[in-house]
């Protein structure tokens, strides 16, 4: 009887952590001085998921696009889409970009819940050991 409820306990757990999805907001704590930056709203549109910046935070830097080119040159980074068309793999997003204001430039971005409320991004160039890691956390 036991075996047979901690099997219970452990399916329902799992299929919980399935159930969950990376849409709504998060927020973001740089990688490289551990500062709370941004809120960002990922939603789904046409089968693919985005993400833009609804909020910026103290630790915020900088609050236009400065280094950005075309139309995004100095424009505000609230309202910025920064993630593009990530693609749902079952366990993990992948196939889309994320774009660094800071920088002004994309990276290939792959994305994957670590708990309901964790989110591992990784930005890189090329091959994904030649990146950068961030975990976002959801805003309740």
């Amino acid at each position: 009887m036991k075996n047979l409820i901690l099997l219970f306990l452990l399916t329902s757990m799992f299929f919980n952590t399935q159930a969950q999805s990376v849409l709504g907001t998060w927020k973001t704590i740089s990688d490289t001085d551990n500062l709370e930056k941004s809120h960002i709203e990922i939603y789904e549109e046409n089968g693919k998921v985005y993400g833009k910046v609804v909020k910026l935070l103290e630790g915020a830097t900088i609050t236009h696009c400065d280094n950005c080119v075309g139309d995004q040159k100095g424009g505000p980074i609230t309202g910025m889409v920064i993630l593009y068309d990530m693609e749902d793999q079952g366990e993990y997003y992948e196939n889309g970009e994320i774009f660094d204001p800071s920088k002004g430039k994309a990276y290939s971005c792959s994305m994957k819940l670590e708990s309901p409320d964790k989110l591992y991004v990784r930005g890189y160039l090329g091959f994904s050991f030649l990146g950068r890691t961030q975990y976002w956390y959801r805003v309740q």
